[in-house]
């Protein structure tokens, strides 16, 4: 055997032992759910930052 294939059959037993180990896989599912909430929200709170700013501006461009 060669020095090619010990490395081959080294990077295959790796590889097949990585995969089937899925808690590296389920913390990189949370880690994008919690992202795009993260940016869902970020982008709510702006949206209605913006519109209640216009609003209470409005109002008290009526009321002075």
């Amino acid at each position: 055997m060669n020095l090619f294939n010990v490395c081959w059959v080294y990077c295959q037993t790796v590889i097949r032992k990585n995969i089937k180990d899925e808690r590296g896989a389920s913390l990189v599912e949370y880690a994008l759910l919690l992202a795009l909430i993260a940016v869902v929200c970020i982008g709510a709170i702006t949206l209605i930052g913006s519109n209640a700013n216009t609003k209470l501006s409005t109002v008290g461009s009526k009321l002075g």
